[in-house]
C-alpha cells in the first residue's frame, strides 16, 4: 500500500504546485485518504497520480515522461 503523503509531499510528486493540490481538493477531483496528526489531509500516491491525468486529459495535455 502507498504511504500517505502531505500536500506539499504530493505536489512535489506530481510536479505541481501545493495550491494546485488544494484546489483539486475543493473542485472534488480528490479525497484526503486520511489525516495526519493536526488534521491536515494525506494522500496516496495513486490518488494524486489519478487527479493528476484526469486535469491533464481534460485540459488536453499529456504527461510527461
Amino acid at each position: 500500500m502507498d504511504p500517505l503523503l502531505t500536500g506539499p509531499e504530493s505536489a512535489r510528486l506530481a510536479g505541481v504546485d501545493p495550491a494546485t493540490i488544494r484546489q483539486w481538493k475543493r473542485r472534488g477531483l480528490i479525497q484526503p485518504d486520511g489525516l495526519d496528526d493536526h488534521d491536515r489531509p494525506l494522500y496516496r500516491q495513486m490518488t494524486i497520480a489519478r487527479a493528476e491525468a484526469k486535469t491533464r486529459k481534460r485540459a488536453g495535455r499529456t504527461v510527461a515522461v
